[in-house]
């Protein structure tokens, strides 16, 4: 698997600090895949991102953007590239529709901008002005911006975060047709929702360094318990008991269970991404935010 971006011993210091907000971290993004750099605020995730997207420039270390490095591009690296900030900015006293034509004329190579609003669900509303929309509205036009210069990587910044379940998924959706086209995305996030159904491997930052990485699912099986939990109604109660994973079909008291009683769930001992945040971090995800 190609890596888009080969990232060592990577160091920031802002002006005036003498404490280094990027501490010597080490990563690779691969082609094609999902990327999300997880961290409580402060912890160097957003400063990381600002260094590959070039608006920082000054750091040390070495980051090559497929075997080049990344100094020696100019701006034909932002041909390469879609930024989502969290924060949409556009001009609200011009239309959805306007707005895209205006950035658009910053790029040389550029895609139809309707097609990109019909798939995001706002070509009805692309001659409305921008000051009329709602956070919905501006974030999902936000994602078009990203996408107006047919990017090969996409950089998104709590892309979903405060969206209702409707909007969210269909962000989450244009996500994945990306990745499925072989785009790459470098994701970061608090919502440890979007983390498990996008990401195919995650890295958690803490306090400038980089202090675990590796899959959804290898963290959830390395922090989790084997083993699996089953609710039962018994004397008008639920009641439960909770067995080892290991050695389970041949387990006499928990085929006896399922066998005699009237299950009403059952549950592995799998952590929750969001527990892992914790205990990787020592910060909740949720609080950070």
């Amino acid at each position: 698997m190609n890596k888009v971006f080969s990232v060592r011993d990577l160091r920031f210091t802002y002006p005036k600090s003498e404490i280094e907000a990027v501490q010597g971290i080490s990563f690779d993004v691969h082609e094609g895949e999902v990327f999300g750099l997880l961290g409580p605020s402060g912890a160097g995730k957003s400063t990381t991102q600002k260094i590959l997207t070039k608006l920082f420039r000054s750091y040390q270390g070495t980051i090559l953007y497929n075997g080049k490095d990344l100094s020696d591009y100019r701006n034909d690296y932002y041909e390469d590239i879609g930024v989502g900030f969290e924060l949409p900015v556009h001009f609200s006293k011009l239309t959805g529709l306007e707005n895209m034509q205006f950035f658009a004329q910053l790029y040389k190579q550029r895609t139809a901008i309707e097609p990109l609003l019909e798939q995001v669900g706002l070509l009805e509303d692309k001659d409305r002005l921008v000051a009329t929309y709602s956070k919905g509205m501006k974030m999902r036009l936000n994602f078009v911006r990203a996408m107006l210069n047919k990017p090969k990587v996409l950089f998104l910044d709590e892309v979903t975060n405060g969206l209702d379940p409707k909007n969210a998924r269909i962000l989450k959706d244009q996500i994945r047709t990306f990745k499925e086209a072989g785009g790459t995305v470098f994701l970061s996030t608090h919502l440890m929702n979007d983390v498990e159904e996008l990401c195919d491997r995650v890295a958690f930052i803490r306090g400038g360094k980089i202090v675990e990485t590796s899959t959804p699912r290898a963290l959830k099986i390395k922090h989790g318990q084997r083993s699996v939990t089953v609710e039962y109604y018994e004397n008008n109660h639920t009641q439960a008991e909770t067995f080892d994973l290991d050695g389970l079909a041949d387990n006499a008291a928990f085929l006896r269970l399922l066998k005699e009683k009237k299950i009403e769930t059952m549950h592995s001992g799998e952590t929750s991404l969001d527990e892992i945040f914790i205990k990787v971090t020592g910060v909740s995800a949720h609080e950070d935010a």
